[in-house]
């Protein structure tokens, strides 16, 4: 996402100045570091590789007094989700992951007052034939769903939607320069990462890429609100 659509995705649910956020599965917390950063949100990031959560915590601390709310990192899996309650559950291109979303989604909601929003992106469309899982590099992962089955979801979980945009055209023009990138510097990658790992870079940019061109994929921002 670029930061523009984070920010957007935030607003739409309503993150301010002492809002308490829980961003599942955050990474390095870019995306919830610049949501705390401009919001003054009291923030939680939670994630379960040790090592990304090692680096969100001192891109946190860099960060110093330009975050105006308390931040905390958790090293954790998802589900379960930590305890208490919170104003804005954050979901940033994380759910593509989980196969049982309807789960995921319930823990979500328990997590939440009446009132509370979750805030997601989602890449949606049919579910991968076998073909297409073996074709995507880390296809195990890949568990897309069509928009009406995730409002369908989203609903049995008693959380509904208030908002919806779809970035599709700005999902695949970042893909796109991504894979060019990739492609590009496939050398220097190998040399960091291995040379299969590199390999699967530029074949699922490129597949994703194409995806997104032809529509069997389109990508969207939600925020649901839970109403019981």
């Amino acid at each position: 996402m670029t930061a523009s659509e984070v920010l957007e995705l935030a607003a739409g649910a309503g993150v301010v100045a002492g809002s308490s956020v829980l961003d599942l599965c955050c990474g390095i917390a870019g995306p919830g570091l610049l949501v705390a950063r401009e919001s003054g949100c009291d923030y939680l990031g939670v994630d379960e590789n040790p090592r990304s959560i090692e680096v969100a915590r001192a891109r946190a601390a860099e960060l110093g007094d330009a975050v105006g709310g308390a931040v905390e990192f958790l090293v954790a899996a998802v589900p379960p989700l930590p305890p208490g309650s919170f104003d804005v559950v954050l979901l940033i291109e994380t759910l593509l992951a989980f196969p049982d979303k309807g789960a995921l989604l319930g823990a979500i909601a328990r997590a939440l007052p009446v009132g509370g929003r979750l805030a997601l992106t989602v890449e949606a469309g049919d579910p991968l034939t076998e073909g297409e899982r073996g074709a995507m590099p880390g296809g195990g992962t890949v568990w897309l769903q069509p928009l009406p089955d995730l409002e369908r979801d989203l609903s049995e979980a008693g959380l509904e939607v208030t908002w919806r945009e779809e970035t599709t055209p700005a999902h695949l023009a970042v893909v796109d320069r991504l894979a060019v990138a990739y492609e590009r510097n496939v050398g220097e990658l190998a040399e960091a990462v291995g040379d299969a790992e590199a390999e699967d870079l530029v074949v699922s940019h490129r597949l994703w890429g194409d995806w997104l061109r032809s529509g069997r994929v389109r990508k969207h921002g939600v925020v649901a609100e839970r109403v019981r």
